[in-house]
């Protein structure tokens, strides 16, 4: 990719010359405060990977407004190690967090016009051309109906990328308050995704297989496809069941899994590979 699209396509460096992008504190309000500190008590919190799913899905969207994030593995490396992608939007994360790392030129373009920016937050709007107008992840952006990114990372006492997150927005582009506070909650996302790959290292096939038995087969089925957002009603009708028996399933799914709603209990059931994305 030429270095000139680079360069175009960083209107974070735009935002730090305007004068409310180098806000401090005291220009955040009384509910900025107290979302961020809400959120800075919540990442303390996560130590799995549906602890992270049900943060960075609820209350992290009150700070930075997005539907999907991508977290990329670098541990001071070229490309990253790994990649792991979070949303509440029924998508075949499996698929798309392998395309991601079969092909991940777009991802040094992104971090060198971050290193660029002083390394600071790097907006790009995904229907423009720029750092992602092709290659895999500006397609799947694209079938996304994604319209901006913001990407910001954390690096080493060697000066080294050791982390890189993507926040895939639908809807607008992040004002300057959003960028800052992006940059404020990122070392928190980082400790906290660091938190939950430490936990992973340690996952056993045996604490894989203890997870699957706390659901019934029919259970797991419910749970399969409120993954892919069906309705009550939807899924008694694919099942050949009444949505009662399904309001009733979907209940002991709840009770077992100890989450509160639907979207905590595919996360957790993600994290537990009860489901596979």
């Amino acid at each position: 990719m030429p270095e000139s699209d680079i360069v175009q396509s960083q209107p974070a460096a735009d935002l730090s010359q305007r004068p409310d992008a180098t806000m401090g504190s005291t220009s955040l309000d009384v509910l900025d405060l107290e979302s961020l500190t809400i959120n800075l008590d919540a990442s303390l919190r996560v130590h799995t990977s549906h602890h992270f799913f049900n943060w960075t899905q609820g209350p992290l969207q009150s700070l930075v407004r997005h539907e999907l994030l991508i977290c990329a593995l670098c541990q001071g490396q070229p490309m990253p190690s790994c990649y792991e992608s979070y949303t509440s939007i029924p998508l075949d994360l499996t698929r798309f967090n392998e395309m991601l790392s079969q092909d991940s030129a777009w991802m040094s373009h992104f971090v060198g016009a971050w290193e660029q920016n002083h390394r600071r937050p790097v907006l790009c709007d995904v229907r423009d051309s720029g750092l992602l107008v092709s290659g895999v992840l500006a397609r799947e952006l694209r079938r996304f109906d994604a319209t901006c990114v913001i990407g910001h990372g954390t690096h080493g006492a060697d000066a080294r990328l050791v982390s890189f997150f993507m926040f895939v927005c639908r809807q607008g582009a992040p004002v300057a308050r959003q960028v800052y506070l992006l940059e404020l909650i990122v070392p928190f996302v980082h400790a906290a995704w660091m938190r939950v790959q430490s936990g992973a290292l340690g996952r056993s096939a045996s604490a894989h297989t203890e997870s699957r038995s706390l659901l019934t087969s029919r259970e797991i089925e419910i749970l399969r496809w409120l993954y892919h957002g069906k309705s009550n009603v939807e899924i008694g009708l694919i099942l050949v069941i009444s949505p009662l028996t399904v309001k009733n399933h979907v209940q002991k799914i709840l009770r077992k899994l100890d989450v509160l709603n639907r979207t905590q209990a595919v996360g957790k059931a993600l994290a537990l590979r009860i489901l596979s994305a």
